[in-house]
């Protein structure tokens, strides 16, 4: 458990926990099972309350279902993905622009679809490394870390989804690990001096 100057905390494994399983409910089309797990997810990064917390689990679950077609409209995936971070920012603690970071969600979105299979990730990485620190108030520096664990998790569900996983049941047990590194990383960053 971490905490930033009294008001921002989570646990990084919990959240990863939430995260990994959203993934799978997502890649499942599983939708009630998604909507259920980012209420959880909520509670534990954001600690968005119950049933504050269905309400912005219903945004990004909107928000991942208008994104899967491939002629998706951006500017309907960015209003849920706003709506969602004005909740997260108002209980988590965070001082983070709405806009800015749904809007680098979004190309977080589009950098993983568009960057799949290719091995040059940088764009993705940078796509990643800004959301970190917009959203959590780190450097870049610090957020990169993190960023590379979230695409190498992200190469991860490619692997499983593109039907190129040898052990699907273990590739997701190492997306979860990724997951993990990556939140604690963050974690690690957050509890910086220099961060305090």
């Amino acid at each position: 458990m971490i905490e930033v100057a009294n008001t921002f905390r989570f646990n990084p494994d919990r959240v990863a926990y939430f995260e990994a399983a959203g993934w799978r409910a997502y890649y499942d089309r599983a939708w009630l099972k998604l909507l259920w797990l980012i209420v959880r997810l909520c509670q534990e990064q954001f600690r968005i309350p119950f049933p504050v917390s269905l309400l912005a689990a219903y945004y990004v679950t909107r928000a991942a279902a208008a994104w899967v077609p491939i002629n998706h409209a951006p500017k309907v995936v960015q209003a849920f993905y706003e709506k969602f971070y004005r909740i997260a920012r108002r209980y988590s603690g965070l001082d983070f622009d709405p806009v800015q970071v749904a809007a680098l969600e979004l190309r977080y979105n589009d950098d993983h679809r568009r960057l799949v299979g290719n091995p040059d990730k940088a764009a993705f990485i940078q796509t990643m490394t800004e959301l970190h620190s917009a959203t959590f108030g780190i450097t870049l520096e610090q957020a990169r870390e993190s960023a590379e664990l979230r695409v190498a998790a992200n190469n991860t569900v490619d692997r499983i989804t593109g039907k190129l996983s040898a052990d699907v049941e273990a590739d997701w047990a190492k997306l979860e690990a990724e997951l993990r590194q990556c939140y604690r990383s963050i974690q690690r960053a957050l509890s910086a001096p220099e961060h305090a």
